[in-house]
């Protein structure tokens, strides 16, 4: 039954329709993790190179990327929840696709299809959240939706490495059709549409500078530890993004109606929380990305006992984040901003000092803290930021808010895939210094493990098995000082957003809003009496 819901109302929240949105989200966030440990098996049965196979990821992310500029204009020409049914439907629909795939590039294809419908679902998910649930309870519904931002990530491997290990590969891709056939009837029969503006012109010049530049930039960070970052290919790369993303910058201030309004970044809370948002962004994706490749290449965990380890952390930070919302509510962003990100600065800098016999509970102790400190401080953060913007810029600034969330991940995981690489080198030619002949107790060493070996192998075998074996200790003391140091440089980066979320008080969040509703024509106070749905 639809009635129209009172000003202020708050005993009719439109709680399955949130449901909904959630859904849709998990999944466009969920696929960009759980193809990973499928790639090996792929490379196997379609024969291809690990080139070709590479960009079943890389379209994903760069596709992805290019259309999320595009999705406030949708919204509010075509309505949101037309547009949110379209996406799931077109990813839910690649999704099997990709399960068909005959070929690598059929994969490639499918899944550049896939990111158009799963680039899409997060900025107009976040700005449907905005718009149905009232704004004095905001806090809870987007910590309940941001749940998904940590919980994806960390199941995406797990859940792949399970359905890969124990059935087949095509099963990462065929498990999206149910779930994505759910969200549709879900969202299909308790989202209600949004009022369209018909008479909304196109920006096609800021479209496609927006999409190329984004474009761009994110192939840049993609391949650039690949290329190298001084290469020509990556230098032009990033050379030509600045110049596009500068030109999108002033065409958007001539036009009477840009895809992004970037006059949005004068809002000082909203550019604070982009920033802020963007850091904490980069410290979740940082310790996803570290935590396996020390569990893997040094524990010799699976993927899919990494992910289990994994697991406790995210569900830490998913059960911190109602908590974080109803703080929201109350006095603003401020508070479990600073208390998060404290966590997260004191257990990144404790995992600096991780070790080769690093018992595991207590590695998952460490990380589960930090998830902690993740769940309070990232969605009241970001939603410091849209809680600072007019309601009908709100589609807007989901976009932008999303595009530099992407771009500033991509540049993290770029940044400590650098750092990780040449420390690794480096320390591995420290290491080796150590068992040289030449090195104090040097031969002392090597004889003693040449003799313990030869006592189990025999004398013939005796050299070429210390060789391999104190090969593969320095590799590992190397990989494992490697992350401490990847580790370090993620702490800097959390320290860098603490005193950023000072400001985030509930006071200067409202007054921020007041502001830009003034100075950008828009409406601001309670939003507008909507139809939402008993439950």
């Amino acid at each position: 039954m639809l009635r129209e819901a009172g000003p202020g109302e708050a005993a009719h929240l439109p709680l399955m329709a949130l449901f909904g949105l959630i859904l849709g989200t998990f999944m466009g966030v969920l696929d960009g993790t759980i193809v990973n440990v499928a790639l090996p098996r792929m490379m196997a049965v379609f024969n291809a190179t690990t080139s070709q196979i590479q960009w079943v990821l890389t379209v994903y992310l760069l596709v992805g990327g290019m259309v999320i500029p595009a999705t406030g204009y949708l919204g509010d020409r075509f309505g949101y929840k037309r547009m949110y049914l379209f996406c799931i439907g077109l990813f839910t629909l690649s999704s099997m696709l990709c399960g068909l795939a005959w070929n690598v590039n059929s994969l490639i294809v499918a899944r550049a299809l896939q990111a158009i419908g799963g680039g899409m679902v997060i900025p107009l998910s976040m700005a449907i959240v905005y718009q149905i649930w009232p704004r004095e309870k905001i806090g809870l519904a987007m910590s309940l939706w941001g749940v998904t931002m940590t919980l994806a990530p960390a199941i995406g491997p797990t859940l792949g490495g399970y359905l890969v290990d124990n059935f087949s590969w095509r099963l990462i891709f065929y498990i999206n059709l149910p779930v994505g056939l759910l969200t549709v009837l879900v969202s299909a029969f308790f989202l209600t549409e949004t009022e369209q503006i018909a008479d909304r012109k196109l920006d096609v010049l800021g479209l496609l500078l927006s999409s190329v530049s984004c474009f761009l930039l994110l192939l840049a960070l993609d391949k650039g530890q690949d290329w190298g970052w001084s290469a020509q290919s990556t230098v032009t790369l990033l050379v030509a993004a600045f110049f596009g993303f500068l030109l999108f910058f002033f065409w958007e201030l001539s036009v009477p109606e840009p895809v992004i309004d970037v006059r949005l970044l004068r809002n000082g809370i909203f550019s604070l929380a982009l920033v802020t948002s963007s850091l904490v962004s980069v410290a979740l994706f940082l310790g996803v990305f570290l935590t396996p490749l020390f569990t893997q290449r040094v524990q010799g965990y699976s993927p899919t006992q990494t992910g289990l380890i994994l697991m406790p952390a995210a569900l830490a930070s998913g059960l911190m984040m109602p908590l974080a919302g109803k703080l929201f509510d109350r006095v603003g962003a401020a508070l479990p901003g600073i208390l998060g990100l404290a966590l997260i600065s004191l257990t990144t800098y404790t995992l600096r000092h991780v070790t080769v016999d690093m018992p595991v509970r207590y590695l998952q102790l460490l990380l589960s803290v930090r998830g902690l400190g993740l769940g309070l401080a990232m969605m009241p953060l970001m939603t410091a930021g849209m809680n600072a913007v007019p309601p009908r810029f709100t589609g807007q600034a989901s976009a932008l808010m999303n595009v530099i969330r992407q771009v500033a991940a991509s540049f993290g995981i770029s940044l400590v895939t650098y750092v990780f690489e040449n420390r690794m080198v480096f320390h591995g030619e420290r290491l080796a210094e150590g068992v040289s002949h030449l090195a104090p107790l040097g031969y002392f060493y090597y004889a003693q493990v040449t003799g313990k070996v030869g006592a189990l192998l025999g004398l013939a075998a005796a050299r070429p098995a210390t060789e391999g074996l104190l090969q593969g200790a320095i590799q590992k003391q190397a990989a494992t000082l490697a992350v401490g140091d990847a580790f370090l440089v993620a702490t800097v980066i959390a320290l860098m957003a603490l005193p950023l979320a000072f400001v985030f008080t509930k006071g200067r969040i409202d007054l921020a809003r007041q502001t830009a509703a003034a100075e950008l024509g828009g409406k601001d106070g309670e939003r507008p009496a909507a139809v939402v749905t008993e439950i």
